[in-house]
């Protein structure tokens, strides 16, 4: 049955038996779910290894689907595979690619360290798919092997970092980049659109001189404009993979450049600009270019935090707070004061950070913990990674459309900051003199006045205070000449 060309079936995914079905592998028999596409190996890891509620994410079986498909089309280009049966395997890694097997990928992350059983749990759904589709016997391993022909040319210890990557890659690229530039795109144009509107500023949380809002809003901007080319530089790291060196990085059972062509398939496959790395031995034997993705979005997460914060900050009140900024009203804040609100979504958007901040710890030590020609700590890893991409990549779409875009300035509130601002009296020094300027500072925090009156009250002129006192012109150094006496 191997060697012939069987009819291929039209059938619909699933598997209608009950009960339990045997498998074997190279430890004996093994009972499954008569339900399942998996075999006796994915059985095992279910048994030996349902530790909590983390299972391994089904972004890393699209990214494998799309691994397996890469190598059938090597291996039928190269004449390993027969047309049927390598377009047979591919028919069906379509399927696992675009999610329709999702329910047959149950394995958890805590498991072997180096993805092998997610490997095989892909080889055997694959396998007993495709025995399916040509009318065998599930289980049986005829026509179509997990190992002799999903799995061939390949090793998991190559095949997994690649699928790693790949699931990363396309995560970080196609989520996380896009909402964080849009959130970006939002904080910039209010900057744009407050401009002109002058605000006291804070330093350690105290008073200091003014800037407009549009000012402090660039400095929001700004960081995520520092951070997301960082990112996008880290992330394109993972396109060079370690598909090619199988066991150990040696190649070992592959094909002369297997792991080049593999790669090149995987280019066309998913548009990204894959490659097989240099150095397989560095590739298998670290995961560093995960750890610095990872590293990436720990830091992008740090600009968050401050983003964030702030925003919880210039929008707490409503009569006792700094207001501001009004935020929008998404929500009750309270089960017992009626009329309150919080800033929920800052708030959230600082427990995403915290998150990915512990996160990073995890991924630090897990890439530092590779030993010889593997690092087995894979699996925690890509779990970390991809969860931190994917709820940043959401927060950062919440905190755009529910808090940021839908802002508005209490304008009433920063006009009397302004006014009852005694740091405005920094702009006096250099025409009256530090000590003079102190002096007058202390006077109106004392005595509960303007600063203008407690400027006058120490014989400073008026019309040489309002000429050097403007506010705007403050915000905006040498739009006036003022340092003369």
């Amino acid at each position: 049955m191997t060697d012939q060309t069987p009819k291929i079936l039209d059938l619909p995914i699933g598997i209608t038996a009950s009960g339990m079905r045997e498998e074997t592998d190279s430890l004996g028999k093994v009972e499954v779910p008569a339900d399942r596409y998996w075999g006796a190996q994915t059985q095992r890891s279910l048994e030996h290894f349902n530790i909590g509620r983390d299972r391994m994410p089904p972004e890393v079986y699209h990214a494998y689907g799309y691994v397996k498909k890469a190598a059938a089309m090597v291996n039928l280009k190269a004449g390993r595979l027969p047309e049927w049966k390598a377009s047979l395997i591919m028919k069906v890694c379509d399927e696992v690619i675009s999610g329709q097997l999702d329910a047959h990928f149950p394995l958890y992350v805590f498991q072997t360290g180096s993805g092998t059983q997610s490997n095989m749990n892909v080889n055997e759904v694959v396998s007993n798919r495709c025995i399916q589709l040509a009318g065998g016997t599930l289980g049986s391993k005829e026509p179509v092997h997990p190992n002799d022909h999903v799995n061939m040319g390949q090793s998991s210890n190559d095949t997994f970092p690649t699928a790693m990557h790949i699931a990363a890659y396309k995560l970080a690229t196609e989520r996380t980049i896009p909402a964080l530039k849009a959130l970006r795109d939002a904080l910039a144009r209010k900057s744009a659109q407050w401009s002109d509107v002058v605000k006291i500023g804070r330093t350690h949380l105290e008073d200091a001189t003014p800037l407009t809002v549009g000012q402090e809003w660039s400095g929001y901007a700004g960081a995520l404009d520092e951070a997301i080319p960082e990112l996008e530089r880290a992330t394109e790291g993972l396109l060079r993979v370690a598909m090619g060196g199988t066991a150990v990085g040696t190649g070992l059972n592959a094909p002369a450049g297997f792991g080049d062509e593999v790669a090149a398939a995987l280019s066309k496959l998913t548009g990204f600009a894959i490659k097989t790395a240099e150095n397989k031995f560095t590739a298998q034997g670290t995961l560093d270019r995960m750890v610095r993705a990872h590293a990436a979005l720990k830091s992008t997460a740090v600009s968050l935090f401050k983003i964030a914060n702030d925003m919880r900050w210039l929008g707490s009140g409503p009569r006792t707070g700094l207001m501001e900024v009004i935020f929008p009203a998404n929500e009750p804040g309270s089960s017992i004061m009626p009329g309150k609100v919080n800033p929920t979504q800052a708030e959230a958007m600082l427990m995403v950070c915290v998150e990915i901040m512990g996160s990073d710890v995890s991924v630090q030590m897990g890439g530092a913990e590779g030993n010889f020609e593997l690092n087995a700590f894979r699996p925690v890893l890509i779990s970390k990674y991809l969860h931190s991409a994917l709820i940043m990549a959401d927060m950062c779409d919440h905190f755009r459309e529910f808090m940021i875009e839908g802002a508005e300035l209490n304008l009433a509130q920063i006009k009397a900051n302004i006014e009852r601002s005694v740091m405005m009296v920094t702009a006096l020094s250099p025409v009256i003199g530090y000590d003079l300027a102190s002096k007058i500072a202390h006077y109106a925090i004392d005595n509960n006045t303007t600063l203008k009156a407690a400027a006058l009250a120490n014989g400073v002129d008026e019309a040489l205070y309002d000429k050097v006192v403007v506010p705007i012109n403050m915000t905006r150094p040498g739009s006036a000449d003022v340092h003369s006496k």
